[in-house]
């Protein structure tokens, strides 16, 4: 006669019979086989059948018997008979699934208990918050972002602040010849501004940029500069000029007082077209400075516009010293975006 499902392993097969040894005491009891539950064996106890489920005389699930009282070894006979075997597929032993058994995609979200998944289960392109980043972002670090309503990556480049221009470098000297600046102008900025706050190492002497190619710095008889002083001791004022054509430097404050560090000459520049090869290389700037005694007893002001006249040349870089021995000081370089 044809059957379903798989084929017995023997034609004809008895009940299987357990009978145990009690301990004095003990609740739980190991069976030779493992069970679903409590109705896949017929328990005896001194040879009366015992009613299973839980409150009830015992139960049972996998290896492990549970009487509901203890027994006393010497007077109490115990034995089971096994109705059914547990089949594998009803309860699969522990440990026994691997991925080959599951189908992809097979598990599910709500499958995945709260808080599970802790960082080394994440590979390391995961945003996850779980590491700190204490510095600003490179360039190419990215954020993630609701693209009307797709999530989308984005480099820091593309989103980070800065206005209209951006710290590029910052130089400093202390007693040097020059505070140099170079390499650091792009393609990405036509024009760029320069913070300066500096002191000459003698006083009376005047404040001077040069302009450097290749790294160099130029001294050759290639600059122009006008400029205006103001000059102010609290009860006189006056006003004075300095100027320069196919001189070797640009000047940008005339007799510069005091070589005292605590009255700097402070100013900007606006430089344009350093890497232009079209244009010639210019600047303008305004500093606040002080008379020559110590502590000064006079405040100036300087208004300065300069060139670099070597047309077809592009500049590489800025040079800060003075006319009359070593310089002190620091200069921030920005570069101000084109659009």
């Amino acid at each position: 006669m044809a059957y379903l499902g798989n084929a017995p392993a023997r034609s004809f097969i008895s009940f299987e019979r357990q009978v145990f040894t009690i301990v004095n005491s003990q609740t739980a009891y190991t069976l030779s086989h493992s069970v679903t539950n409590e109705n896949d064996i017929r328990l005896v106890v001194n040879n009366v059948v015992q009613e299973p489920g839980s409150g009830k005389a015992y139960t049972a699930s996998g290896t492990t018997l549970t009487l509901s009282a203890a027994l006393t070894n010497g007077t109490d006979e115990m034995y089971c008979v096994f109705l059914g075997r547990a089949v594998g597929t009803v309860n699969a032993p522990a440990g026994s699934v691997s991925t080959s058994q599951l189908a992809g995609d097979a598990v599910t979200e709500a499958k995945i208990a709260d808080g599970a998944v802790e960082s080394e289960h994440l590979n390391n392109n995961v945003i996850s918050g779980q590491t700190a980043l204490a510095s600003e972002p490179a360039d190419t670090d990215e954020f993630l972002v609701s693209d009307a309503g797709t999530l989308k990556r984005i480099d820091y480049s593309l989103i980070k602040g800065g206005g209209a221009t951006e710290l590029l470098h910052t130089a400093t000297g202390s007693n040097v010849s020059s505070i140099d600046i170079n390499g650091y102008f792009t393609s990405d900025y036509d024009h760029y501004k320069l913070i300066y706050s500096v002191y000459a190492a003698t006083s009376n002497t005047d404040t001077m940029v040069r302009i450097m190619e290749g790294g160099s710095v130029i001294t050759a008889s290639n600059y122009w500069f006008a400029g205006q002083a103001w000059y102010y001791d609290g009860s006189t004022s006056q006003a004075s000029q300095a100027v320069g054509f196919n001189t070797n430097y640009i000047g940008i404050s005339s007799t510069d007082g005091t070589a005292d560090s605590r009255y700097p000459t402070t100013g900007e520049i606006i430089l344009s077209n350093p890497l232009s090869t079209s244009h010639i290389t210019s600047l303008t700037t305004n500093s606040i400075g002080y008379n020559s005694v110590s502590p000064p007893t006079a405040i100036r002001t300087w208004n300065y516009a300069g060139a670099y006249n070597n047309p077809g040349t592009a500049t590489s870089g800025i040079s800060f010293g003075y006319m009359g021995g070593n310089i002190h000081g620091t200069i921030r370089l920005y570069g101000m975006k084109n659009s």
